[in-house]
């Protein structure tokens, strides 16, 4: 894409009520415009990011034997009165009537439609166990909405559900997606450490949350030492019923309002506290929604029961937000390279040039070439700006191309994480660079 056809309304000025560096640089970098109180359009780079999380988040839950489906974002309030849900929720759900009268309501949640959608079609066990999800938009009408994407008021949400015969089946489900989760987090370059979370009335130990580590967090973690000792390639292999998953799950970790000190139970030399942003849920709550709405499957010996039933979350918007916070420096976002919205950056510094511009062309295309998202900023503007921008949003790699360079032969490469700046030969770059992704 050339920059001076890209729709890229970046900002000289911060916004004066974005409060945190996510809100910040999203704006700066002409990623989302605000429409109202906790509702953003999403425009051309925030929608390439949104796009690269949510084909990760499909490509692990499919992995994991999950199947896709698509939920209406607009629900039947009958259907809520039935899990005893509806008068229960709050304010927080936006309640309508279409122009029937009938009740309905802009989906928060979706456990009572796949319930539903479930229970109408499987009635044995036979037909058990079943893992579905869908990626689509939610709607809270949150009393405080701020910090952009990270508290909106709409929001995009991976939800997934299973559905077993028994408690059995339904651990062996949660097992699959908990190791599932630890992949995603892995495949989006990103570090999440699942602490256990409060299951609330409905009691046990099936719950956890995973957290992005940021300084910015909201929530104080409290976890072992060897959990930072993990790499992103051992979590990216990760698999339940394996010794690694073990492992890691008996390694001590959870949040400020599940860490007693009094009770830790590892000492303050193998204890770390961090500040984490939740980005992902899974939950097991068992019959809580099949009792209510009779979703019943018979057993091997002939029963009947209610299927059991767990549900795990992904913020994918969230996520967007979250990275920026765990990552970016004061000239703006760094983007794990499997998110980036374009992997590199050409940045031709005199733009009329023909040198310059035919070397920056040639380079431009060959990495298209390679099916490589990249970037040509081939506008009539100052080197500065360039540059600044080029850091704002974040490309992985900037591939600086100006006059001097183009007569050696040669352009400076440079590292957007680590600030590492080396000339590589211009004849054959792209193959130095991306041989392995083309």
């Amino acid at each position: 894409m050339r920059l001076s056809q890209y729709f890229l309304p970046t900002l000289k000025e911060t916004p004066a009520d974005a409060q945190i560096a996510s809100h910040r640089l999203m704006l700066r970098a002409g990623m989302i415009r605000q429409q109202a109180a906790g509702i953003y359009s999403w425009l051309p780079l925030g929608l390439k990011v949104l796009r690269n999380i949510e084909r990760i988040v499909r490509q692990e839950q499919d992995k994991a034997g999950a199947q896709e489906v698509l939920m209406p974002t607009i629900q039947s309030a009958d259907l809520w009165r039935e899990s005893g849900r509806y008068d229960d929720y709050g304010k927080e759900m936006l309640r309508i009537e279409d122009r029937k009268g009938h009740e309905m309501l802009y989906g928060p949640t979706n456990e009572e439609m796949i319930t539903d959608i479930v229970r109408a079609s499987i009635k044995s066990y036979r037909d058990l166990p079943k893992m579905l999800y869908h990626i689509q938009w939610k709607f809270r009408d949150e009393v405080r909405p701020r910090f952009g994407v990270m508290r909106g008021r709409e929001f995009l949400m991976k939800d997934g559900y299973s559905f077993d015969v028994d408690y059995e089946e339904a651990t062996a489900s949660y097992q699959r997606m908990f190791a599932a989760y630890l992949r995603t987090f892995a495949a989006l370059g990103l570090r999440a450490v699942p602490v256990r979370a409060d299951t609330g009335p409905i009691g046990g130990d099936l719950s956890h949350e995973f957290h992005i580590l940021a300084d910015t967090g909201e929530s104080d973690l409290y976890y072992h030492k060897d959990f930072e000792a993990v790499t992103l390639e051992e979590m990216a292999e990760m698999r339940e019923g394996t010794d690694e998953l073990a492992r890691l799950q008996g390694l001590y970790a959870a949040a400020d309002e599940m860490h007693k000190p009094q009770d830790c139970p590892i000492g303050e030399a193998e204890l770390r506290h961090r500040k984490g942003i939740e980005v992902g849920h899974i939950f097991y709550f068992g019959k809580k929604y099949s009792s209510a709405m009779r979703a019943l499957v018979t057993t091997p010996e002939g029963g009947t029961v209610p299927m059991e039933m767990g549900s795990y979350g992904i913020g994918v918007s969230r996520l967007v937000g979250a990275i920026i916070e765990a990552s970016h420096d004061d000239k703006g976002i760094i983007w794990p390279e499997p998110v980036a919205p374009f992997k590199a950056v050409v940045i031709n510094l005199k733009t009329g040039d023909a040198e310059c511009d035919t070397a920056s062309e040639t380079l431009y295309n060959a990495i298209q070439a390679m099916g490589v998202d990249v970037l040509l900023d081939d506008r009539d503007t100052r080197a500065g700006a360039k540059f600044a921008d080029a850091d704002l949003i974040g490309t992985p790699t900037q591939i600086v191309i100006g006059p001097r360079g183009v007569k050696s032969g040669v352009a400076e490469v440079k590292s957007r994480r680590t600030g590492e700046a080396r000339e590589m030969p211009l004849d054959g770059l792209a193959q130095a660079l991306f041989g392995a992704a083309g």
